[in-house]
């Protein structure tokens, strides 16, 4: 097999810093380029050795610290890396170290990336025979941390995946009224893109795996100090996609409804109570 696109080392999963940048820098035009939002996609991302040795580690993980079973997200677990055997949460450690993220930096053109040391809806994702997860853009905002949402990277941890097989990652115009790309989930493949508040995408197709294998990735998120109080925070925003049947979110039209009614100060007092009692 050729060399990997990351050439992370498998047992220490270090790189050398100028490497992961000059391997940035390879790929920052593709990424730059990317229509409707910035995006790429890369196969063979890591040494096999890794994706290896993390689907081991995943093989018999215990429940999942969040579980979604509902018409936009259905059938789908997440599991925190800090629950995760030692191989694989030291490998999220070095998705959050300096080279990587230089790595993001030259790719992306975003400066002054911040790892999420919380892995704040990151971590491993499981979506069971059945399940998807609707277009939406992610939230913006890192409430225990103030900072805004930037970057999202996904690595697949599947084998060897065919399209009819359901799952694939989609990118959807910034009006939704079409989808401009679709990535198979398929093994070792990368897939980044920048994120805000009008960045459709998500794997709407129901994983329909023959012999009942799930659709499993690492999931990564980046973010910088750029967050100030003329913004508006919101959650994950659910859009249907165009004469599909798909569920849109009530919850983020209500919570938009008051913003838009209640003064800016009264507002950053009651909304994170609402939040937290699902509203």
């Amino acid at each position: 097999m050729s060399e990997s696109a990351f050439p992370i080392n498998s047992e220490s999963l270090t790189i050398p810093t100028a490497t992961a940048k000059e391997i940035g820098a390879r790929y920052a035009d593709d990424y730059q380029s990317g229509k409707p939002y910035h995006h790429i996609c890369i196969d063979n991302f890591l040494p096999m050795d890794v994706i290896e040795k993390v689907r081991a580690d995943i093989a018999s993980l215990p429940e999942a610290d969040l579980a979604f079973d509902n018409a936009e997200e259905k059938l789908k677990s997440q599991y925190n890396p800090d629950r995760l055997p030692s191989y694989s949460r030291h490998l999220f450690q070095a998705f959050n170290s300096r080279p990587f993220l230089l790595f993001l930096e030259e790719m992306t053109g975003i400066k002054k990336l911040i790892p999420d040391p919380y892995f704040m809806g990151a971590g491993i994702h499981k979506t069971l025979n059945g399940g998807h997860l609707n277009i939406h853009a992610d939230f913006n905002l890192h409430s225990h941390m103030n900072v805004e949402r930037r970057l999202n990277v996904l690595i697949y941890l599947n084998p060897p995946w065919k399209e009819e097989w359901g799952g694939s990652f989609e990118i959807w115009d910034n009006d939704m009224t079409r989808k401009v790309a679709g990535f198979t989930p398929t093994e070792n493949r990368m897939v980044c893109f920048s994120t805000g508040s009008n960045t459709f995408h998500g794997n709407p197709e129901p994983v329909n795996h023959p012999e009942g294998l799930p659709r499993q990735s690492i999931a990564l998120y980046y973010y910088t100090a750029t967050w100030d109080d003329t913004r508006v925070s919101h959650g994950t925003i659910f859009k249907p996609r165009p004469g599909s049947n798909d569920a849109s979110d009530k919850r983020d039209r209500r919570r938009r409804l008051l913003h838009d009614v209640l003064p800016p100060v009264l507002h950053r007092r009651i909304a994170p109570r609402l939040r937290r009692l699902g509203f």
